[in-house]
């Protein structure tokens, strides 16, 4: 059994649903913005509560140095990062990463709506759930571009 699959599986059944449902109605190739539209109406309509472009500080020594924004953050869980392009980039995960560590969230979700499909992904704070849990998941780190656990 698959620890991302443990954390909030009807939660993100229906997150990824919206993201297919956008795709199949509006198709592939449009701007980000575009699917940003549609994925919010998308949550809307299937009774998600989310908030969008939400604003968090980046700190060093505990002061605000500069600010981050995540695209959408679903019924206080889970962080979603919407693309408008083929496939995921390693700079992708860093960033949904960095969203979850300073929102102190478990799960994020990145979308990519490509020109013939949508991919998703779930990426989980492993920093957050060993402090808590203390389960002992591997720290991801990247070699070559290559995911190492």
């Amino acid at each position: 059994m698959k620890i991302d699959n443990l954390l909030y599986p009807e939660l993100s059944f229906k997150i990824v649903g919206c993201a297919f449902d956008v795709f199949n109605q509006i198709g592939g190739g449009h701007k980000e913005v575009t699917y940003h539209k549609a994925f919010g109406l998308a949550l809307t309509e299937g009774g998600l509560s989310y908030l969008e472009n939400l604003y968090y500080p980046i700190k060093y020594d505990n002061v605000a140095v500069e600010r981050g924004y995540f695209d959408y953050q679903v019924e206080e869980k889970i962080v979603v990062e919407l693309k408008s392009r083929d496939g995921f980039l390693k700079k992708d995960f860093e960033q949904l990463s960095n969203y979850l560590n300073n929102s102190n969230l478990k799960l994020g979700i990145p979308i990519s709506f490509g020109r013939t499909q949508v991919k998703f992904k779930k990426v989980l704070n492993v920093e957050l759930l060993n402090r808590a849990k203390a389960i002992g998941l591997p720290q991801i780190r990247y070699i070559r571009n290559k995911l190492v656990y």
